[in-house]
């Protein structure tokens, strides 16, 4: 078989690795491991490169073990940060390990011909260890001095606040991952983000002195934009992978507003399309009649299916043609219904809308974040209320402005819409 580690080199998908051989012995199945800390109740895209390594070694017919830490998110991982993580409850903690699985079963799960995915929690082990016995029989194999030399180590010892024992002990726990795998599951590779290689060659470490065996792993890019900046974030906050926290429509949406200069680049780390088509649609935007968003709305359609399924991406587009310019006039009613879920919302009766400045209904819902914004878009030509531009401040909401007297759809700028469901 080909090799998975050259497909992910002609991609830019891999930042460090353990060592070149590694693409050899990828050329027979091999069990890997990626690890995600349930910091919050959801994933967020920028998690999504390291989704997209797993995924890869699966479809080349290795066999992905897909580790959530209940262990290890009960103190976060250090690296990467400036600040302490604030610890988190057991009942929070749960509700994370939860909505994380819940993100990344289906991924993994999906196609049935693929290596069987296996979920395991890194609590089930931890949970068994004394502090004395895993100080005896895992900490000993560790050097102060390495760990001090960890560059998130030494990066947080340079500030007031500097790095407590519980956050400097992490890499021990991530380590002790590495080598539980291994010795009960027979994995041999661990992938990671770039600010894993120090927790992954500890890891690495660890095995080789406990078992005598050679493991191996490698990073791959952080998701970053042209300017430097994480992608990941939007102004209205972090692009979730889970639909209860971003709708299907949002994230499809945001996607599509991809910057130009970053298209390119996620296309690669974000998809499984042929890198010769990646490469000749480069080539396309180069020319006078490259039609604008064609790179945008492919990378939106790929990734959105691949996260929320077939299924989530119909609806995205079907909520995508129903908001289009000029569709507005002739929504109906059970569209709008059907996209409740999907854009931002609110309800409101209808004796409160009727005969209310259109700028205080929106600054009330929230949509925008104040009443002085709602005046920016007016002035801007921004803001529509159904297939009408609004240009005055002093609009009333009129009983004919409700579509089939249940909805208000209102377009807050080119890319944002919302719906205002009327109630009595």
């Amino acid at each position: 078989m080909d090799s998975v580690i050259h497909a992910l080199e002609e991609r830019g998908m891999i930042e460090s690795i353990t060592t070149p051989e590694l693409a050899q012995i990828a050329k027979t199945p091999l069990r890997v491991y990626c690890g995600f800390d349930p910091t919050a109740d959801s994933l967020h895209v920028g998690s999504l490169v390291a989704i997209m390594g797993l995924s890869w070694f699966q479809r080349y017919g290795h066999t992905p073990y897909v580790l959530v830490g209940g262990a290890t998110g009960m103190i976060g991982d250090p690296s990467g940060k400036s600040v302490e993580r604030v610890l988190l409850h057991d009942e929070t903690l749960q509700k994370n390990l939860e909505g994380i699985r819940k993100n990344l079963e289906p991924i993994f799960t999906r196609d049935p011909h693929l290596p069987k995915p296996t979920f395991l929690n890194n609590y089930d082990w931890f949970s068994k260890f004394s502090f004395v016995d895993f100080l005896r029989d895992v900490g000993r194999h560790f050097r102060v001095g390495v760990m001090l030399g960890k560059e998130s180590v030494r990066a947080r010892m340079q500030t007031e606040e500097g790095m407590s024992f519980t956050e400097f002990s992490y890499q021990l726990l991530q380590a002790y991952d590495f080598f539980y795998l291994f010795q009960h599951h027979g994995v041999t590779v661990q992938i990671g983000g770039a600010d894993q290689w120090g927790n992954i060659t500890q890891g690495a470490d660890l095995v080789r002195k406990l078992s005598g065996a050679t493991v191996h792993g490698f990073t791959m890019p952080l998701l970053t934009k042209s300017d430097g900046s994480k992608f990941g974030k939007s102004e209205k906050g972090a692009i979730w992978l889970s639909q209860e926290k971003l709708p299907v429509y949002e994230f499809y949406q945001q996607l599509v507003r991809t910057d130009d200069r970053d298209v390119i680049k996620l296309l690669r780390l974000l998809t499984f399309i042929d890198m010769k088509d990646i490469l000749h649609l480069e080539h396309e935007m180069t020319k006078p009649d490259y039609v604008p968003n064609t790179a945008q709305k492919l990378l939106a359609r790929t990734v959105t299916e691949f996260i929320h399924s077939p299924d989530g991406l119909a609806k995205a587009l079907e909520a995508t043609a129903s908001m289009q310019p000029g569709k507005s006039g002739a929504v109906s009613a059970q569209e709008l219904r059907a996209l409740l879920n999907e854009v931002p919302s609110a309800k409101m009766t209808r004796s409160h809308v009727v005969g209310t400045k259109l700028i205080d209904i929106i600054a009330e819902t929230g949509f925008l974040p104040s009443k002085g914004e709602v005046r920016r878009l007016i002035r801007n030509g921004g803001l529509w209320l159904g297939s009408q531009k609004i240009t005055s401040e002093e609009y009333l909401i009129a009983e004919g402005d409700i579509i089939e007297s249940e909805f208000l759809l209102l377009a807050l700028g080119k890319k944002n819409k919302a719906i205002i469901q009327i109630q009595g």
